[in-house]
């Protein structure tokens, strides 16, 4: 890993400095979602992120050879018993996350829980690269799932009896007109994706969101926080805005942890 680093210091140099990748698209997304931040404070958070940015890359390069035993030391779940309570329940899971921390390591869930793991993701055009992100998330046994595949796939599998977790990235932006509803995220009014919290109210599932912390540079810690194990006791759209409350809060905390370089407020008002 050390090695690793030394070339995530070699790129973030190339990539801040040389290229200047995405770099008014992270400023802008700071400037307005920090606006009583003074310049200085978003120059910094923006280098900080940039240099978190390139340590994503070469830890999800990782991912393909990495041993199961060095990953579970450098992504520490703190209270994977959540799950086992609820798997004696009968209670299938959606795990809510953010674009926060490396959610690629996350993967390693499927190693410690006793729910068949399923992550969600949107398919890439290019299928070489494609294969190689699938292979990364599938490695420790989790299953890959698309975007469009996922809803009828909980559907027989909750037939059949089967228990599962779902880990869905939910601050994701959803296509113009393909919407159900808008709210604030970082003071901005955005369309939202609701499609975590419509899922869970029709197959009753539990919603948790995982909460990563970054210890150090390649160590993280992950924590289970139940947003509701009753999600049809609450009025539409409830959820998802506890969902963003909770992704807010750690963004405010850490900000360079968020990923800043895609243009998730595109669509505001």
């Amino acid at each position: 890993m050390w090695l690793l680093y030394i070339k995530s210091d070699i790129i973030f140099f190339i990539a801040y400095y040389i290229l200047g990748y995405r770099k008014k698209v992270v400023r802008e997304n700071l400037e307005l979602a920090f606006p009583l931040k003074s310049k200085a404070e978003i120059l910094r958070i923006q280098k900080k992120f940039f240099k978190q940015l390139c340590d994503m890359l070469v830890e999800t390069i990782k991912s393909i050879t990495i041993p199961e035993k060095e990953i579970r030391k450098r992504f520490d779940v703190k209270n994977i018993e959540i799950l086992t309570t609820l798997y004696a329940q009968e209670k299938s899971v959606l795990l809510m996350a953010g674009h926060y921390g490396n959610w690629e390591w996350s993967g390693i869930l499927n190693k410690m829980m006793q729910h068949q793991a399923h992550a969600v993701y949107k398919p890439l055009r290019n299928k070489q690269i494609d294969d190689v992100v699938k292979n990364i998330r599938e490695r420790f046994g989790g299953i890959i799932v698309s975007n469009r595949a996922v809803v009828p796939m909980l559907y027989r599998k909750m037939k059949k009896g089967n228990l599962t977790l779902t880990y869905i990235l939910s601050d994701q932006t959803p296509k113009q007109g393909a919407y159900k509803h808008r709210d604030t995220f970082m003071g901005t009014n955005v369309p939202v994706f609701t499609g975590t919290e419509e899922l869970a109210k029709k197959l009753d599932f539990a919603c948790l969101y995982l909460k990563v912390e970054k210890v150090k540079r390649g160590y993280y810690t992950a924590t289970f926080e139940t947003i509701t194990n009753t999600p049809n006791d609450f009025e539409n759209f409830e959820i998802t805005r506890m969902f963003f409350d909770k992704l807010e809060s750690q963004i405010r905390d850490t900000p360079e942890l968020y990923l800043w370089s895609h243009k998730r407020w595109k669509l505001r008002a």
